[in-house]
């Protein structure tokens, strides 16, 4: 079913910047993977020290499997401003991780880690402009680059 949003991100910067003003997904849930991503293996990139071990093949960040989790690697107020200080070498929950699925629906992963953070929901779709003729208007509220 689609939702009638009140707002539309129509490029990556949107989508980043909606992104960098949450990080609930950063703060509700483990974010784990094969310790071979890690520093101590040939070839990994998440910082080793960063993370813990849980079992002989499974790392997860530092933070994440507490009740309350938070991610060693996110700086910042959630709901607010958010970065993530690894981001170019963040493992593989997070890269796969997907705010928008590919018919532009967020994530409703998203909107239940806002609810335990006492955020309110987002009411957002992602309707790319590329390629789409001049001619057709968005009807509804875009965010895009400043």
């Amino acid at each position: 079913m689609q939702s009638n949003p009140t707002t539309v991100i129509v490029d990556g910067q949107g989508v980043e910047a909606l992104c960098q003003s949450c990080g609930v997904c950063c703060s509700t849930f483990r974010i784990s993977f094969y310790w071979g991503e890690t520093t101590a293996a040939e070839g990994g990139t998440v910082p080793v020290e960063m993370t813990e071990q849980m079992n002989l093949y499974r790392s997860c960040m530092k933070g994440t499997s507490q009740s309350k989790p938070r991610c060693i690697a996110l700086a910042g107020n959630i709901g607010e401003s958010v970065t993530c200080t690894v981001y170019e070498n963040r493992p593989s929950p997070c890269r796969e991780y997907d705010v928008f699925d590919a018919q532009g629906e967020l994530n409703p992963r998203c909107n239940q880690a806002r609810a335990k953070h006492g955020l309110a929901a987002l009411d957002v779709r992602f309707v790319p402009t590329v390629g789409m003729p001049a001619h057709i208007g968005l009807p509804i509220k875009e965010i895009g680059p400043k």
